[in-house]
């Protein structure tokens, strides 16, 4: 009888048993939140429509639906950060960044996460939300591509697409992340006039 297999897997039963693992651990990341806005607080409409937007989290790739921190470092190469994290993933930080930023724009009687009561979806597709080299400091890259639909018919209203490129002060990963904030803010900037425009056909 070949005790070999049987005493391996006592000794391997031990080890987790005495909260040990055979696994090299990894260093814990640093969990990083978006700076808080820069944004004033301005009303663009001269009243409030009258209707409730619903801001849905945007959809998004594998590693952009993620909470890594993403990064082109040179041409055709995708990174992420390593020992760097987002507190949560990448989708639901830009939805409430763009609800926050919404509701300080009073475009809309009431602006909220889509599993909300709403009268108008925006529904969205996180096409960038990266740092790219393409200098030093590095910029970072948003854009999202937007459609507004009835909250019930799920009938296309209107569509647009919005991008910003905003540099970092540094290479350092917390001048990179006030870089995603400021890229974030200009984002939600772009989309507040453009809803503004769309208010007629609302």
């Amino acid at each position: 009888m070949n005790l070999r297999p049987t005493l391996a897997l006592t000794a391997i039963a031990l080890l987790l048993g005495a909260g040990c693992t055979i696994l090299p651990q990894g260093e814990p990341a640093t969990l990083y939140r978006l700076p808080a806005s820069t944004q004033s607080p301005t009303s663009l409409a001269s009243a409030p429509l009258p209707l409730r937007l619903g801001v849905a989290a945007p959809e998004a790739g594998h590693l952009l639906g993620s909470n890594r921190i993403v990064v082109y470092p040179e041409r055709n190469v995708v990174n992420v950060y390593e020992g760097a994290r987002w507190y949560d993933d990448a989708p639901d930080l830009l939805q409430t960044r763009l609800i926050s930023g919404l509701q300080q724009f009073q475009l809309f009687a009431n602006v909220g996460s889509d599993r909300l009561p709403s009268d108008v979806v925006l529904l969205s597709e996180l096409r960038h939300f990266q740092s790219e080299y393409d200098n030093i400091p590095p910029s970072v890259n948003v854009q999202l591509d937007v459609q507004l639909v009835g909250a019930q018919s799920r009938k296309p209203i209107t569509a647009n697409s919005f991008a910003t490129r905003v540099q970092a002060s540094s290479v350092d990963i917390p001048d990179v992340v006030d870089a995603f904030g400021r890229a974030s803010d200009a984002l939600t900037e772009q989309l507040a006039a453009w809803l503004e425009g769309q208010a007629s056909d609302l």
